[in-house]
């Protein structure tokens, strides 16, 4: 076209990226890969094709890892973990310096690279995924140089299996790598099938970079590589991808001791209020879902539009959903790439031809002949319970309905077992502050959409998983307590024969709703004394009360809305109530565990107590310092309902050790106390009767741990479980969590100092953190 006629129709010309140099360093290599293994690449061996999705040429050949291969880099990432966490930080923090200033120095090659490999836009590759890559080993350069004196009592995990998925293969390499390395972890990672490329161009400068041998290891293949790096010798396993494999890691690392953190899919709502900027909020939906072709987790493909402003909104959308460009990738050019392999792609369009419901509308924009394309699409008038409403589809279709109300807005988008982030859009900030607390979410944009920093921890809630990547959140993922803990002692109940030690019946009941309530099971257990006297008998709790517990907790709903202050003053006051009775309680201690620590004991809880007020109004969150015209407020949130098996030993400080920290930040509490001395917990009761905890806040029930562990563990309706009990029930209560992927946090063994716990450990674990982006100015 001459310049005239380009003036006349504002169209775009080609501006096609060359792909010499990266085509070049294939051949280099010889167009077939082995394995990167204690500092070397292996012979290949076993090979499968890595495919250019636009064209379906072949682009080299990759080895399928053996049992062999896992367990060699295994071995050489655990020989290199102690010297590599001895150098220090700031010697690590040279190394991840050197990688960034690495990937900087070819940054085009890693673009190019990626753009062949997965088929995305080389300006998406270019402007976000490589310089996000570049900022995460830059940011966590820094949090090693800072460890000695920030995180003094922190250590390293050791080795950790790392998983990454094909939507993004360089940058998920550098979420996870990057923190691991800092704090003196070394990895086994594992790029996707489909997209192994830049994770090898990555292994070629860590050895420019001077990572020492064993430090990284890459080893390449399908599924079943991933399976083995579960299965193996390592601390931590750190995966994102699909929540069907995340739910099976959940199941496979149960009771092993391995840390865990799961990054999983999403249902992303993308709401728009009537008061937004209609334009921008189009062009932020238009990144939000067809950026890297709707192939990304956090992808604002749930559509929810203000009713009054709905027909307006949507044949803006669809004129400029005709406009754009889709085509080969290497074009500058180009919107839309290719869909990373035939497979994704016919996925994508049996779940759209499955579809009856709703209004469907394709861009008429033109499409490729060959590769794996699939054009834009958006489907209107659906409601909240349809499929394509409900289930991920992971490529460039976007789903939508109206809402009326905000309530009804916030009813529509928690409609959906995921929770991964979300999306405001309104010109009221009042408006948007008010609903982006009230979103399922891990991460909430307003007014913009897909903003990552490493700065600002990045993951869900819900099956989109849990854990954090990037942030001072996500660095916890990594380290360990450096202090060795001293190992759990068995306690074994009292028995005995005698009497009632008072004379008189004691008839303790379990704890729910506020109220003392007999047993579904209509069993109790007699609880003996050092001396032989019957103490009284406790209700033998059944997978019913814990349900009846559990429904008690989630009616208390309004305690997570309630002040820190007004928190604070409860647990004073609960303090204020148990040390007026502390005689009552240490002569029951003293009854039920023999010796005469009850009144240390007692004096230990309501030290806690007012530990937990202390901080109920001042464990706040952050505001990050992201590189945007804008904050990102990282707020601690309470995770939900927490079940609890409670300690044997300490049976009042091990309870109150547990209900104070998550009472304090908001959640609600289903307790199960001591099983050999349960009645200080029973005694309890009348303390929190006494102290205006609103009913449901806490709930406690008695009798043997083993029959409660997998029914609190699988409920759908509770959000975390923590154990300090019998380690024979950690497995149990791990795989039973898989059902809805809750947190859990058993203790491996290891035993509590409920005299002196670790507050801000305990804090950590009763908290979500929900980062908000707010960008301003105009």
């Amino acid at each position: 076209m001459t310049v005239s006629e380009i003036f006349e129709s504002m169209d775009y010309g080609t501006a096609p990226e060359s792909a010499a140099q990266a085509l070049a360093w294939i051949v280099d290599q010889g167009g077939r890969f082995g394995h990167f293994i204690n500092g070397k690449m292996t012979e290949p061996a076993d090979v499968f094709q890595s495919r250019n999705p636009a064209t379906g040429e072949v682009l080299a050949d990759l080895s399928q890892a053996t049992q062999a291969d896992v367990d060699s880099a295994v071995k050489a990432a655990r020989s290199a973990q102690g010297p590599w966490e001895a150098a220090g930080g700031a010697a690590r923090a040279r190394v991840l310096y050197a990688l960034a200033r690495l990937l900087q120095k070819h940054s085009r090659l890693f673009a190019v690279l990626e753009c062949l490999d997965n088929g995305k836009p080389i300006r998406e590759a270019r402007d976000i995924d490589v310089p996000l890559a570049q900022r995460h080993f830059y940011y966590h350069a820094g949090m090693a140089q800072l460890m000695h004196s920030e995180l003094p009592d922190a250590a390293a995990l050791g080795v950790c299996g790392q998983i990454i998925p094909w939507n993004f293969p360089l940058l998920m390499l550098a979420w996870k790598v990057a923190p691991a390395l800092a704090m003196g972890n070394t990895v086994v990672l594992k790029p996707a099938e489909y997209t192994s490329l830049t994770a090898l161009l990555f292994a070629q400068i860590c050895t420019e970079a001077g990572v020492p041998k064993g430090v990284v290891n890459i080893v390449t293949g399908d599924g079943a590589v991933g399976e083995m790096i579960v299965a193996a010798d390592v601390d931590k396993i750190a995966f994102t991808g699909s929540t069907a494999v995340g739910q099976r890691i959940r199941e496979q690392t149960a009771g092993s001791g391995k840390a865990l953190s799961l990054e999983l899919g999403g249902k992303s709502p993308y709401i728009v209020f009537d008061d937004a900027d209609i334009d921008s909020a189009i062009e932020g939906l238009i990144d939000a879902i067809w950026f890297n072709q709707g192939q990304v987790c956090c992808a604002g493909s749930r559509l929810l539009v203000h009713e009054p402003i709905a027909d307006m909104f949507y044949a803006k959308l669809r004129a400029r959903m005709d406009k754009l460009r889709v085509g080969a990738p290497m074009d500058k050019s180009i919107d839309i790439g290719a869909i990373v392999d035939p497979v994704q792609r016919d996925t994508i369009a049996r779940m759209v031809d499955a579809n009856s419901a709703g209004q469907t509308h394709v861009a008429a924009c033109d499409m490729p002949t060959g590769g794996s394309f699939y054009p834009p699409t958006l489907i209107t008038d659906l409601n909240p319970a349809d499929t394509l409403m409900q289930e991920e589809i992971f490529g460039p279709v976007l789903v939508s309905t109206t809402f009326r109300t905000p309530e009804e807005a916030v009813s529509i988008a928690n409609n959906t077992r995921y929770g991964l982030a979300a999306t405001i859009w309104s010109e009221n900030i009042n408006l948007a502050l008010d609903i982006a607390p009230k979103l399922a979410a891990g991460v909430v944009w307003i007014n913009g959409t897909n903003m990552l920093d490493a700065a600002a921890g990045f993951g869900g809630v819900r099956m989109s998983g849990f854990g954090r990547e990037g942030g001072w959140e996500g660095l916890s993922a990594y380290t360990k307590p450096k202090a060795k803990p001293k190992a759990l002692k068995a306690v074994k109940a009292m028995t005995g024969n005698g009497a009632p030690a008072e004379g008189i019946d004691r008839t303790a009941k379990l704890y729910i709703g506020g109220k003392q309530a007999r047993p579904d099971s209509g069993y109790s257990a007699p609880v003996w004394g050092k001396s032989g006297a019957l103490l009284g008998h406790v209700p033998q709790s059944s997978r019913k009360d814990v349900r009846n517990a559990v429904e008690a907790a989630h009616a208390a709903k309004g305690w997570s809305k309630t002040t820190g202050h007004l928190r604070a003053q409860i647990l004073y006051y609960i303090a204020e109530n148990l040390s007026a009775r502390g005689a009552e309680f240490a002569s029951t201690l003293d009854a039920m565990q023999g010796g005469k620590s009850g009144k240390q004991e007692v004096e230990a809880a309501v030290n806690t107590l007012f530990t937990y007020a202390a901080w109920a109004d001042k464990y706040d969150g952050q505001t990050h310092g992201v590189p945007i015209r804008g904050v990102a407020l990282a707020m601690k949130e309470p995770v939900g309902v927490i079940g609890a098996l409670c300690a044997a030993t300490a049976p009042l400080a091990g309870l109150v050790g547990v209900m104070a920290p998550a009472i304090a930040m908001g959640n609600r509490t289903v307790l199960c106390a001591s099983e050999p001395f349960p009645l200080a917990a029973t005694d309890f009761m009348q303390v929190l009767e006494t102290s205006d905890v609103p009913a449901g806040v806490v709930n406690i029930l008695t009798g043997p741990h083993v029959d409660v562990a997998a029914a609190l563990a699988g409920h759908l309706d509770v959000d975390a479980v923590w154990s300090f009990g019998d380690p024979a029930l950690d497995q149990q209560i791990e795989h039973a969590s898989a059902g809805n992927l809750k947190r859990t946090w058993v203790q491996n063994g290891a035993a509590v100092d409920w005299h002196a716990p670790d507050s801000k450990t305990f804090l950590r674990h009763a908290t979500e953190v929900k980062n908000i982006w707010v960008p301003y100015g105009e």
